[in-house]
């Protein structure tokens, strides 16, 4: 029997750069795996090397590259923010796909992987935060894969018990409702809409209630992943479910990827207007923030279904899916594998050599992309023998 975490399946079909087998009709697209491993992509190293590559470069594009890649400090957006809300709803996308699997096994079948998967991920997570150390008064109990956890139980929960229009209804609801309370619940001492970093609402509620250690690298006055922000990044996720349920429908292929473009041009319309009035911040999770990173995420899922799933131009995606089929695998991996010392293993000579003949931003390039690749490897090697970290 499979472990419950690290399983050896034959489920997704084996693909190389030259052929990459079409997805049956009951399969996940390829354009969501593809998806996913383009967002994956920028966490385990391409931010780095972008970065690099911007430094070296010493233009204006370059500046604006390195500006963009840097999260928005406190209220305002930029294309880092949507790293994290893009995988929630890819997260959500895929639900209907997932326990479409599962029709006819009944609810208990259901139930019983929701919860499975809910609790192994926020257990990956309080590892990955060094709960094995047992200092639980430095303990951060919150975190990235927790909030995936969250995100996805809850999502998974609702995609079951409402249908579509209910899902579209009840994250209506959840944005309007999460304004209203920040907009007219002020934390004790401090105003009802206060959004600044030491008065909101989120933080307060952190501060008394969510267990472990605030952390003052996660801004302090709360977490980045907080207990009331959860609630908005639950919506991230339903808009991930909506758009799976647009891709699973009998709808023809052009007509899905128009849909999807439409989608998006009004969640950014609408998100950037409502930002007037509710300011996008990724760190509070405000409505504005989903609907922005929400229509930039339905945008990019147009573009990939397209380009790969409409088109079958599918062989440049391969470097993509290889990330994206073992995405909480990298996530999870660097905490046990050094890649940094394991690359200046084999780059280390080059290294040396380079210094006297290039620039120190070149081999800072050199050492981004030497990472980049030996994580990507460890990848295709557990693509190819077929391992994938399930949960």
């Amino acid at each position: 029997m499979a472990s419950p975490i690290v399983l050896l399946t034959a489920e997704t079909p084996l693909m190389d750069s030259d052929s990459i087998a079409a997805p049956k009709p009951s399969e996940r697209l390829l354009s969501i795996d593809a998806l996913r491993g383009f967002d994956m992509l920028w966490i385990i190293g391409g931010e780095r090397l972008a970065k690099a590559l911007a430094r070296w470069s010493d233009s204006s594009a370059g500046k604006v590259v390195q500006e963009q890649l840097e999260h928005a400090e406190w209220h305002g957006f930029r294309l880092n923010d949507l790293i994290f809300p893009l995988f929630l709803f890819l997260v959500g996308t895929v639900l209907p796909f997932s326990l479409g699997k599962l029709q006819g096994q009944g609810r208990g079948a259901e139930y019983r992987r929701i919860a499975r998967r809910t609790l192994l991920l926020f257990a990956l997570g309080l590892l990955c935060n060094g709960v094995l150390k047992f200092d639980w008064a430095n303990l951060r109990v919150a975190g990235v894969l927790q909030r995936i956890a969250l995100c996805y139980g809850i999502a998974a929960l609702i995609s079951l018990w409402f249908s579509r229009r209910g899902v579209a209804i009840l994250l209506v609801l959840i944005l309007v409702g999460y304004w209203a309370l920040m907009a007219n619940v002020g934390a004790p001492g401090h105003t009802a809409g206060d959004y600044s970093i030491s008065g909101n609402l989120a933080g307060w509620i952190d501060r008394q209630f969510l267990p472990g250690k605030i952390m003052k690298s996660y801004y302090g006055y709360g977490d980045n992943e907080g207990l009331l922000t959860t609630i908005p990044a639950v919506g991230t996720a339903l808009l991930g479910v909506l758009a799976g349920h647009w891709l699973r429908s009998q709808r023809g292929p052009w007509q899905k990827v128009a849909g999807l473009v439409a989608a998006g041009v009004l969640s950014l319309i609408v998100g950037v207007a409502w930002g007037e009035r509710f300011p996008i911040n990724k760190i509070l999770w405000t409505s504005p923030f989903v609907l922005v990173a929400g229509g930039l995420s339905l945008l990019l899922l147009a573009l990939f279904y397209a380009v790969i799933d409409v088109l079958r131009f599918r062989r440049w995606a391969f470097f993509f899916v290889v990330i994206g089929a073992n995405a909480i695998t990298i996530f999870v991996a660097p905490r046990f594998i050094d890649f940094e010392h394991l690359t200046t293993f084999f780059l280390g000579g080059t290294y040396r050599l380079t210094e006297l003949y290039v620039s120190t931003n070149a081999r800072l390039v050199l050492a981004a992309a030497g990472v980049l690749t030996a994580k990507w490897l460890f990848l295709f090697y557990l693509y190819r023998n077929r391992i994938f970290l399930r949960v």
